[in-house]
C-alpha cells in the first residue's frame, strides 16, 4: 500500500456507502435490511485487513503478485497507451510488440487463472488510479453482491432463517477474509452466489429468464476461468436440486416410483456429459485424469510446505485410483471441514482459523446431539435445496482435502462450501427444533 491509498480510497468507500444505501431498499426487506450494511462493512474491512497482514506480515504473496507484478504494468501501458492496456486486459495472452514491454513483466502473463484475476484488478485500476486498497474493495464489493443475490434467493425458501442464513453467508471469519481483496477466492467466491441466485431464479422463481440466464453465465464464466473444479462440483449438485424439485411436484406415487429410475439416470448421465464436456476445456480436470491431477498437486503442496516450515498434513498412504479414493474420502471430507486442530496451528494467523473449525466441530456435534441426525436421512430424501447444499458442500470438501495436504492453503480453499455447509446445519436445526416441539405437542395431546 502506497500513500495514495490515504486519499484515494477514502473517497470511494464514501461513493459505495452511498450507492449501497441508494441500493438497498430495492433489495432488502424490513427483515434482512439490518444485516445489509454490516456485511458490507465487513468486507470492505476484511479486504483493508488482508491487504495489511500481506504486507506487514507476511510481506509479499497472491494478492501482491496481482498487484506488484500484475495490475501494475496494466496501468503502465495505459499510461504510455490506453489501447495497450486493453490489450492486456481484453486479448489473448500472448507476444505481442505493442505490449511486450508490458507483459513480459506480469509474472501470471501465461498462467490464464491467475492472468483472469489480473485482467479484473486491471479494469478496477483504471479507474482506481491503481490504488490497490480501492482495487480490493472493488473486488470484496462484488464478493458482497453475489452473496446477498445468494441470500436473497435461498430466503425465498425458508424466510424465518434471515438471521442463521446470515451468519453462514456473510459472518464466517475465514470467508470474510479470504473472501475479500484482490484475490482468486473473492472472484470465485462472489460469482458462486450469482450462479446460486441465477438457479433459483431460472427453475424455481421461473421468471425473466434472460437475465437470470445472462447471469448464470457470466458467473460459470468467472468461476470455470480461475478454478474449474468448482464447476466440477457444482453441476451434478445443482442438476440433482432441479430434478428432484420437479420430481418432487409429481403429486402420484405410483408414477414417482415408476419414473425414479429414469429420472436418476437421467439425472446422473446429463451430469456425467456435462462434467467430462467441461472438463475438456483443462486435460488436467478430465475425468480419467482427475485422481492423477489432485495426486500431483497434493504432493507439490506437501512438498512446498515441507521445504518452507508450513503446516502439512496428511491422509496416509493410499493410492489415487477409484478404490483409494473412496477409501480417503471420509477423512478428506473431515480435514478440509473441522482442521486444522488448535494445537496444529503454527502462527496467528493459523490459529484463527483452527478456532473457527473448532467452533464449526462443536456446532455440528451440538446439532447432532439436539436430533440433527433424525432429520438427516429426511432431509435428503425430501428437501432438494439441503440435498444441493449437502451434495455441493461434501464434494467440494472431499476434492479440497485430496489435492491441498497444506492448512495453510486449505483455510483459503474451502472457503466456496463454507456458506452452503452452514445452509446445511442450519436446515438440520430447523427441522430437528421442529420435530422435538411437535414431539411436545403430541406428547401434551
Amino acid at each position: 500500500m502506497e500513500v495514495k491509498d490515504l486519499f484515494i480510497t477514502p473517497i470511494y468507500i464514501v461513493i459505495v456507502l452511498g450507492l449501497a444505501f441508494t441500493i438497498r431498499p430495492l433489495v432488502t426487506t424490513q427483515q434482512t435490511q439490518k444485516y445489509f450494511f454490516p456485511a458490507l462493512l465487513l468486507k470492505i474491512f476484511g479486504a483493508i485487513v488482508l491487504g495489511l497482514i500481506y504486507q506487514f506480515y507476511y510481506q509479499g504473496g497472491d494478492t501482491f503478485t496481482y498487484y506488484t507484478h500484475g495490475t501494475q504494468h496494466i496501468w503502465e501501458a495505459f499510461l504510455d497507451r490506453p489501447s495497450k492496456a486493453l490489450k492486456l486486459i481484453f486479448l489473448k495472452a500472448q507476444l505481442d510488440a505493442d505490449t511486450v514491454e508490458f507483459s513480459r513483466q506480469i509474472w501470471t502473463y501465461y498462467d490464464p487463472a491467475s492472468y483472469f484475476v489480473v485482467r479484473v484488478g486491471g479494469i478496477f485500476s483504471l479507474v482506481s488510479f491503481n490504488t490497490y486498497s480501492t482495487m480490493a474493495i472493488l473486488f470484496s464489493v462484488f464478493s458482497f453482491s453475489g452473496g446477498w443475490a445468494m441470500y436473497r434467493a435461498l430466503l425465498k425458501f425458508y424466510p424465518q432463517l434471515h438471521l442463521p442464513f446470515a451468519v453462514a453467508i456473510f459472518f464466517i471469519p475465514s470467508v470474510v477474509f479470504w473472501g475479500s481483496g484482490l484475490l482468486k477466492d473473492t472472484l470465485t467466491l462472489g460469482a458462486l452466489g450469482w450462479l446460486v441466485w441465477a438457479i433459483v431464479g431460472l427453475f424455481f422463481v421461473k421468471r425473466r429468464f434472460v437475465i437470470h440466464g445472462i447471469i448464470a453465465l457470466s458467473a460459470l464464466y468467472i468461476i470455470y476461468s480461475i478454478k474449474i473444479y468448482i464447476v466440477l462440483c457444482f453441476i451434478p449438485a445443482a442438476i440433482l436440486w432441479v430434478g428432484y424439485d420437479w420430481y418432487s411436484g409429481i403429486s402420484r406415487m405410483e408414477i414417482k416410483i415408476l419414473v425414479a429410475p429414469l429420472v436418476l439416470a437421467i439425472l446422473a448421465g446429463f451430469s456425467y456429459l456435462l462434467v467430462t464436456e467441461i472438463g475438456q476445456g483443462d486435460e488436467r480436470y478430465s475425468i480419467d485424469n482427475l485422481g492423477r491431477a489432485a495426486e500431483v498437486t497434493a504432493r507439490w503442496i506437501n512438498f512446498v510446505s515441507e521445504k518452507e516450515g508450513g503446516a502439512g498434513y496428511t491422509l496416509g498412504d493410499f493410492d489415487y485410483s477409484p478404490v483409494g479414493i473412496a477409501r480417503k474420502t471420509l477423512p478428506a471430507i473431515f480435514v478440509t471441514l473441522y482442521q486444522p486442530f488448535l494445537w496444529q496451528a503454527s502462527n496467528p494467523v493459523m490459529l484463527i482459523s483452527a478456532l473457527e473449525s473448532f467452533a464449526l466441530l462443536m456446532l455440528t456435534l451440538w446439532i447432532l446431539v439436539q436430533g440433527g441426525w433424525k432429520v438427516l436421512r429426511p432431509a435428503l430424501l425430501h428437501n432438494s435445496l439441503f440435498l444441493f447444499a449437502f451434495l455441493f458442500s461434501l464434494s467440494f470438501a472431499a476434492a479440497v482435502g485430496f489435492s491441498t495436504y497444506n492448512f495453510g492453503s486449505l483455510v483459503r480453499y474451502k472457503i466456496p462450501l463454507l456458506p452452503l455447509f452452514g445452509i446445511v446445519l442450519t436446515l438440520l436445526w430447523y427441522y430437528a427444533q421442529k420435530n422435538r416441539q411437535q414431539g411436545k405437542a403430541s406428547a401434551s395431546y
